[in-house]
């Protein structure tokens, strides 16, 4: 819980003062301010004590942004705050947030380290040959690691994570034609490292914005719209495509893009659908589903809901037949539609699954109202786009050992097939 929170000059001008509780006095700035001066060294510590009251402070463009308080909050939590500053996200000095970019931080998972290579174990050969260390993926779960370090770990690890994450949304029309195709993307940064004054990333060569005249001499990466971070430095991106920043810890987005209208790659789903009325008042869906992807890819968690007919008062009962054990259907009479999911699904295969639903009252025009499809899934190690992180050097050179860490990851809860 907050008491105080005010802004100094690096002189101890008093620039904002805000007092939530009235627990301490406004002599509290005076406090805090001669404990900074009169402490040894260049950096004092982020959290100091005097008497009862605890100060937390980080310091930004010359300026002491600091929180006083009597009880014992997270100083993670309080950071958060002073970075971001948004004051009006406080009631009665309670934090109220419900931002997934902050609260995300703070969900324990554990990284998930690749292990070493050997001649003797060829499970982790790619397509020229075996993988190193610079060319390691993380696992979805690895680059969710917080902030926060776990109780086993206090001093953490020498780690980076670099996120290229894509949301694909899509329409196809029952003929099979691609309607609408959007791609949102952003690379975002995950640091752990102690120090580190400059990361560069280097991007395609032939990544382009917009229309413009193609790069390099490999295939086109091209989006319609890019943005920046301001704490990104671009001197070297219009020629060589390299990012430049100083990250600090925690995590970061340095960039976000769009496509629409247009796929580089075919979508990595075809569906055939055949809907018909059987015996009495039995309504039979015939679902074949292809993935259209290299053999070596897999999608995750794929879930396809079929609507049913939408005017149907009661949907009774279901009865299935599908293609592997692994996958499963359930009856949503709520919604009227049929769910079914999909643990993993391995490129160039092919599901099917038959569906017979009762529906009281089923005729022939009742037919029309099956559809869309719509379904859900994340595809990892993979973009739509083509973007891809050519190199991660870190200045100056870690000390011991730094890991550096890779994660390609579509998802997509947007992609529809019409029937």
């Amino acid at each position: 819980m907050i008491s105080q929170v005010f802004i100094l000059s690096s002189q101890g001008d008093h620039l904002i003062y805000k007092d939530f509780r009235g627990e301490a006095g406004k002599d509290s700035i005076n406090m805090f301010y001669e404990m900074v001066t009169s402490l040894s060294g260049a950096q004092p510590p982020v959290v100091m004590r005097n008497k009862n009251l605890n100060f937390i402070h980080v310091r930004h463009s010359g300026l002491y942004w600091v929180v006083s308080t009597k009880d014992n909050p997270s100083p993670f939590t309080i950071i958060e705050f002073l970075n971001s500053l948004c004051l009006q996200d406080t009631d009665y000095g309670y934090i109220q947030t419900t931002s997934t970019d902050i609260l995300k931080n703070f969900i324990q998972t554990e990284a998930v380290t690749s292990k070493p290579f050997s001649l003797f174990d060829l499970s982790n050969v790619g397509l020229f040959g075996a993988e190193t260390q610079q060319s390691k993926v993380a696992p979805s779960a690895a680059a969710s690691r917080p902030i926060v370090a776990s109780h086993g770990e206090q001093g953490g690890k020498n780690e980076i994570f670099v996120d290229v994450v894509e949301r694909l949304s899509v329409v196809i029309g029952s003929n099979g034609v691609l309607m609408k195709a959007d791609v949102e993307g952003e690379i975002r940064v995950k640091c752990y490292l102690p120090t580190c004054s400059e990361m560069r990333i280097g991007l395609n060569e032939e990544f382009s914005i917009g229309k413009s005249q193609l790069r390099g001499y490999g295939a086109a990466v091209r989006v319609d719209e890019c943005s920046f971070h301001q704490a990104v430095k671009l001197d070297e991106f219009d020629t060589y495509r390299i990012l430049k920043v100083c990250p600090s810890q925690g995590e970061q987005t340095l960039m976000q893009y769009q496509l629409s209208d247009e796929l580089p790659c075919a979508p990595p789903f075809r569906l055939f659908p055949t809907v018909e009325k059987d015996y009495g008042s039995r309504l039979l869906i015939f679902l074949k589903l292809r993935c259209d992807l290299p053999p070596k890819r897999y999608v995750n968690d794929v879930q396809c809901i079929s609507q049913t007919v939408a005017r149907a008062l009661l949907l009774f009962s279901l009865s299935q037949e599908l293609s592997s054990p692994e996958q499963s259907a359930e009856l949503q009479p709520r919604s009227k539609a049929v769910l079914w999911t999909i643990p993993r699904f391995p490129g160039g295969a092919q599901l099917s699954a038959v569906f017979k639903v009762e529906v009281p009252r089923l005729s022939s025009a009742s037919l029309l109202e099956v559809g869309p499809i719509s379904m859900s899934f994340e595809l990892p190690k993979y973009t739509c786009t083509g973007l891809q992180v050519r190199f991660l050097r870190l200045s100056p050179t870690q000390p011991g050992l730094s890991q550096r860490w890779v994660r390609y990851v579509t998802h997509s809860d947007s992609y529809t097939i019409r029937i």
